[in-house]
């Protein structure tokens, strides 16, 4: 999952070590932001979209049955169906949605022809399509979430933590162009908040 995988201050600052008149002339004068351990302290290290979401969902299992969640809806009006092999639309409740989802992207993940860990292995021609679709699926977890579990984040504490993964999550579909516009309309005015407030670029 390295394409998912990319670290923000995974590392110790180096420059607290740097000796030497070229590091800093006097380390007295030394800028707080750059001081340990504030120059690595961050709400999460190290974005793995997939596992982190998972992790979300997961810590509100209970609030998301059949009985609770019989579609997997994203608010009034959205509602999205499972497309199986043969390109049939299936309406399924959402934590049989997201149980497919999940499994189709961990078999896409560990399938070797499609994302290649080897030394050698050219990454297929559709691996840009792939990932797209992946990142569709995710957004539509972390809609489900939003729009019809939101409380129950609130009441665990999670949302800034949640907030900053859809936040980078979002930045880094923005910078790969991974997400179409209609995908992300039912997130939209919190896409809009965010960017208004600079947490997406």
């Amino acid at each position: 999952m390295s394409f998912l995988n990319f670290s923000l201050g995974g590392k110790k600052n180096k420059l607290s070590k740097t000796k030497g008149p070229t590091a800093f002339p006097n380390l007295d004068t030394k800028p707080l932001f750059l001081t340990n351990p504030y120059v690595t302290h961050m709400l999460v290290k190290a974005f793995e979209f997939f596992n982190h979401i998972n992790m979300f969902y997961g810590s509100i299992t209970d609030f998301c049955t059949p009985n609770i969640c019989p579609s997997m809806s994203a608010g009034p009006g959205v509602e999205y169906t499972w497309v199986d092999a043969s390109s049939k639309k299936i309406k399924l409740s959402a934590p049989q949605y997201i149980d497919y989802m999940a499994s189709s992207i961990q078999n896409m993940m560990g399938d070797e022809t499609l994302f290649p860990t080897k030394v050698g292995r050219d990454f297929p021609r559709e691996f840009p399509q792939l990932v797209r679709r992946i990142f569709g699926q995710l957004f539509r977890l972390f809609a489900h979430i939003y729009h019809h579990h939101y409380d129950k984040i609130l009441s665990l504490h999670e949302e800034p933590h949640l907030n900053s993964l859809f936040a980078h999550f979002i930045s880094f579909a923005k910078e790969f162009d991974l997400l179409e516009k209609k995908e992300i309309q039912p997130l939209q005015e919190l896409i809009d908040v965010m960017i208004k407030d600079g947490v997406i670029s």
